[in-house]
């Protein structure tokens, strides 16, 4: 990150790792067997459990790095590689997939997968690690820039059934091929940020 802190990008860096378009399949084959009058209630308590243990990792994070006793560059540089692992899995995503978690009849799912991983998955916590190291002296910034993007994929979670009915997957993929082509290019800049900042260490 730039010693300048920018809300909105970082909130857009935070979404695009969340990825709510990408989880619209996901979340309604997963809500798919329930009664459709309580997916609202149900996608926006999930939403909520997940934002909660977000937070929980953003604040304590540092304290979490500090026990490792990592260097600010090496959290930069290895954040640039994390957000290019994960930009070239949503632009060439694996053939097999996975099989979904799909509720029986009746169930109702609590914490996963939705609230984890689907929200506060692995790439989201590592995220907000490396954010929370990096930029420690804007913590209430980055709370305001997770709550930004928490926001927005509520709205894309909570619309997913229009959106699929709009957009239908290939409208979805398309989207998600984007996004990951937008983090893609963040991840090089995070990569050459930690690259320059490392370098004075050397002389």
């Amino acid at each position: 990150m730039e010693a300048t802190f920018s809300i909105f990008s970082t909130a857009f860096l935070i979404f695009f790792i969340l990825d709510p378009l990408g989880n619209v399949p996901l979340l309604l084959s997963v809500l798919k067997n329930i009664d459709k009058q309580k997916h609202s209630k149900i996608i926006i308590r999930e939403m909520l459990i997940g934002l909660l243990i977000l937070i929980v990792f953003l604040f304590f994070g540092e304290q979490f790095l500090s026990l490792f006793h990592l260097q600010t560059q090496a959290i930069t540089i290895a954040g640039g590689i994390i957000f290019f692992v994960i930009s070239l899995k949503m632009i060439f995503p694996s053939a097999d997939g996975g099989d979904l978690f799909v509720m029986k009849k009746g169930d109702e799912p609590l914490i996963v997968p939705i609230a984890m991983p689907m929200i506060a998955g692995p790439a989201a916590l590592a995220t907000l690690l490396v954010l929370a190291k990096t930029n420690a002296e804007h913590s209430g910034s980055l709370l305001l820039s997770l709550l930004l993007a928490w926001l927005m994929s509520a709205v894309v979670l909570l619309c997913s059934p229009y959106l699929y009915k709009l957009l239908k997957e290939k409208g979805l993929i398309a989207l998600e091929r984007l996004m990951g082509m937008l983090l893609l290019i963040m991840s090089v800049q995070m990569f050459i940020d930690g690259i320059r900042s490392l370098l004075p260490t050397f002389a």
